[in-house]
């Protein structure tokens, strides 16, 4: 429930449209990613690669985002993320066309602004937020992205013609959408986030007594007041530990897929599938974080990416009920852990560290999963999908852990 406060209540309705635009421009090139990548380097163990870079992207675009946000607030740093990846839609259609698999990757790293941009939008929805509302404000931003997320990757088989009748590769007809949706956001941005939320934060803080001083803008600075404090640490932990799970699979599964034959729509309807799972439910996620508190759900979600983890190595190549359904669970669990990680991350640091520290979380996000991005691919080509899933039920099951072990209090402040 978003709180009676006029001015949040007008920060999440323009968030929650942004996330869909955004989440169009993100999520119609992600099915054919991987499938693109594959036709210009010319071989299947670099396929991985243009997600990978895509994700290391998005962690490294974080950097000058929370610069940015800290100095500026929210509005240019989120223009900034979203302007990056729409020359990174450019520049993949340019990279097909000519054939030159460094420019993919080049823009693939400008492309992951989009991923940057959505990620820290749920914290943006969480500066004005009440803390018994936390969670469910941040997740409401979250759930939003399902709109543009589940229709991107159904655009794939459409663009199709589009791509023909421009004479340009059909692989790269997906991200002719995504230049759209992303030029759409960041005009919605510029025109009605007014208010600023991060700004708007700081001015009722000093107003109410706070004078500590100014915000940082440092992911350095923002890891070690991060890993310092129990809750926070834990939130870090448990975003990261998903994030790589769920990509690790997800960035293959297409590929996966492709070898078993099955077509670009179908490819498209697990990957939406899985978006769903990803982001529709997570207004009941960010209900149980308030009610139950972070460690809870954050163990919930690990074993919901346990059970993905299992039904995706018992899946055949090309379509089947196994992967659907272990793609949903992918997705479902990487919900959990996200709005659990987030909520236990922006309770614990004060308001002067959160851009740093919630720029930090998406970079270790970020840098861990293109890790497991590329690792990914090495682990397919010279084994098997299945092998791949089941390294990724490994790492899921340490979330539980982690979160079952922490010192954390499950109290207001850390859940």
């Amino acid at each position: 429930m978003v709180p009676r406060d006029p001015v949040q209540r007008h920060v999440v309705r323009t968030l929650v449209g942004t996330q869909v635009l955004g989440g169009v421009g993100l999520s119609a090139g992600i099915a054919v990613g991987a499938l693109l990548a594959e036709d210009v380097s010319g071989s299947a163990k670099f396929a991985g690669l243009g997600g990978t870079f895509q994700v290391l992207g998005a962690a490294l675009i974080a950097i000058p985002m929370s610069r940015v946000m800290a100095a500026r607030g929210r509005r240019p740093g989120l223009v900034l993320g979203y302007g990056l990846a729409a020359a990174g839609a450019v520049g993949l259609i340019t990279a097909g066309v000519v054939r030159s698999f460094p420019l993919l990757l080049v823009a693939s790293v400008l492309f992951g602004g989009a991923t940057a941009s959505n990620s820290q939008s749920r914290y943006a929805a969480a500066d004005l937020a009440l803390p018994a509302h936390r969670a469910r404000d941040l997740s409401i931003v979250v759930w939003a992205t399902t709109v543009g997320s589940v229709i991107g990757p159904n655009l794939a088989g459409p663009s199709a013609p589009l791509a023909r009748a421009l004479g340009i590769p059909e692989l790269t007809g997906p991200f002719l959408f995504s230049l759209v949706g992303l030029l759409l956001a960041i005009a919605l941005i510029v025109l009605r986030l007014r208010p600023d939320p991060l700004l708007e934060a700081r001015r009722r803080s000093v107003a109410g007594g706070d004078a500590s001083g100014p915000a940082h803008g440092s992911v350095t600075r923002g890891l070690r007041v991060a890993a310092a404090i129990p809750a926070a640490r834990l939130g870090l932990l448990t975003m990261a530990l998903g994030h790589v799970t769920m990509v690790s699979v997800m960035v293959m599964t297409p590929l996966h897929m492709s070898h078993g034959d099955a077509g670009l729509e179908v490819i498209g309807f697990v990957i939406s599938i899985h978006i769903l799972g990803m982001f529709a439910f997570s207004p009941l996620t960010g209900l149980a974080v308030d009610r139950f508190g972070g460690r809870a759900v954050a163990v919930f979600g690990s074993v919901v990416l346990s059970a993905a983890a299992l039904l995706a190595s018992a899946s055949p190549e090309g379509e089947s009920a196994t992967l659907v359904a272990g793609l949903f669970l992918l997705g479902l669990g990487w919900s959990c852990t996200l709005v659990a990680g987030s909520t236990l991350l922006t309770a614990a640091v004060p308001l002067r560290e959160r851009p740093g520290a919630q720029g930090a979380s998406d970079l270790v996000m970020g840098l861990m999963a293109g890790a497991g991005g590329a690792l990914a691919g090495v682990v397919v080509d010279r084994g098997s999908f299945e092998a791949l899933a089941l390294g990724a039920l490994g790492v899921a099951v340490t979330i539980g852990l982690a979160a079952a072990l922490s010192s954390a209090r499950p109290g207001p402040a850390a859940a």
